[in-house]
């Protein structure tokens, strides 16, 4: 019988096989962001259009073309949010949690955009997102990117390299936009058909275009940095300083501003070599401006955020370990009598070993077939009952997947033998 129905392009399903690994990914996250005493914020799919037309900018490519929105019955734009910040920024404003306060936050979930699926590129995506609110010292750049740093490593990931840029505070920006503007113009019949269309309106977008032949261009166009005023220069200064404090190494790269307007001194990204064309694997900066952009007051604000499926797509491809969420322990029962103990066995076993995964037998079945689902269920052990094994107050104990000899342990010792066992 055919299919009556599948996921929407670029929605897609995540099967138990691979859940286990998001499951990993989630765990070792939560414990490094409480590590920096960042803790979790929770916020909806489902925001105001016009909250990311202001925050994100108007003439962006996720504002244009990649946002999912529509009006409700009530008259208003609504749409699925495509990144966190602007959402985060709107709850502290809403629960006042940023007028003169500090704030270290997280937040995880799924972001939606109207992209042509690929690769680690999907129309609903995961990321995880860090912001820091009410610091304004190149400190607390160091910090998230340190944070950063610990993530990766955590999750067993190498060969990634940390791109660093600054686009100075809003009055660097404006003499910048404005040395940059000048340039394009001697060059606009040259620029691509998508940069030529930005470069009046917002020319630093042109720095992020993919067209070959505009980027030859633009190895000619004015650095940023010239247009640093002192306050400028010692942020970024004193952001380098603190990173070679740490031992992170870094490259400048004149030419990243990132793709959202918000963003106003720091910028960077963690790059790898390993995924092709996909090749940022976490980003983020300053975006000093957005709390008063969005009704607040005046409050600095610096974060990042990652896309999940991206880092699985990358500890796939350097080999990183991941659990398989695979049985440790499948329980085998011959007869009615060795069903009802091996029940109240497996439960004294998840009694005494909470992290041990316990997989009963249902459906009855002879010995060989009940091996064989254990055997595809991926445990490494089985436990046997049968009469003989209730008579005696035993099982047996069968490796599947090393060749260590077949034990027969008392009930008594189940738990304890087989949480020493088990390799996690």
């Amino acid at each position: 019988m055919a299919n009556l129905f599948r996921s929407v392009r670029g929605f897609n399903d995540v099967l138990p096989a691979d859940a286990a690994a998001w499951q990993q990914l989630y765990r070792i996250a939560g414990e490094v962001f409480a590590a920096y005493g960042y803790g979790e914020i929770k916020l909806p799919l489902l925001e105001q259009t016009a909250l990311f037309k202001r925050s994100i900018g108007e003439v962006t490519d996720i504002v244009e073309k990649e946002m999912f929105s529509f009006v409700d019955r009530e008259g208003d734009s609504l749409s699925l949010r495509p990144e966190g910040t602007a959402s985060c920024v709107r709850a502290g404003l809403e629960h006042g949690l940023l007028h003169n306060q500090q704030q270290r936050l997280w937040y995880a979930g799924p972001m939606f955009r109207h992209e042509r699926p690929q690769a680690g590129r999907y129309r609903q995506f995961h990321q995880f997102g860090v912001e820091a609110y009410g610091m304004a010292g190149p400190d607390i750049d160091a910090e998230v990117i340190a944070l950063s740093a610990r993530l990766l490593k955590r999750l067993g990931l190498s060969d990634v390299t940390l791109e660093l840029n600054s686009l100075g505070g809003s009055e660097v920006r404006l003499r910048y936009r404005q040395a940059l503007l000048d340039f394009l113009l001697r060059h606009e019949a040259s620029l691509d058909a998508d940069s030529q269309r930005r470069v009046r309106s917002n020319p630093l977008r042109v720095l992020d275009s993919k067209s070959p032949q505009t980027q030859a261009i633009l190895a000619d166009a004015p650095d940023i940095i010239d247009s640093f005023d002192a306050d400028a220069r010692a942020h970024f200064d004193g952001l380098q300083q603190a990173l070679g404090d740490l031992g992170l190494a870094f490259t400048i790269n004149p030419r990243l501003v990132r793709g959202i307007d918000y963003y106003t001194s720091t910028v960077f990204e963690w790059t790898t070599t390993a995924l092709g064309a996909q090749g940022t694997v976490l980003a983020g900066g300053r975006y000093d401006g957005l709390v008063e952009q969005l009704g607040g007051s005046a409050t600095p604000a610096v974060g990042w955020a990652c896309g999940i499926e991206r880092l699985l797509l990358l500890m796939k491809a350097q080999g990183v370990a991941v659990d398989n969420g695979a049985a440790h322990v499948y329980f085998c029962a011959l007869g009615d009598e060795a069903q009802r103990q091996a029940r109240k066995l497996a439960e004294q076993l998840r009694d005494v070993a909470p992290s041990l995964r316990v997989v009963l037998n249902a459906g009855n079945g002879k010995l060989a077939g009940q091996l064989k689902r254990a055997d595809r269920s991926g445990a490494q052990f089985a436990v046997v009952l049968g009469d003989a094994e209730v008579a005696a107050g035993t099982v047996q104990v069968k490796s599947l997947r090393g060749d260590a000899a077949q034990k027969t342990l008392p009930w008594s010792e189940l738990a304890t033998q087989l949480a020493g066992l088990v390799k996690h």
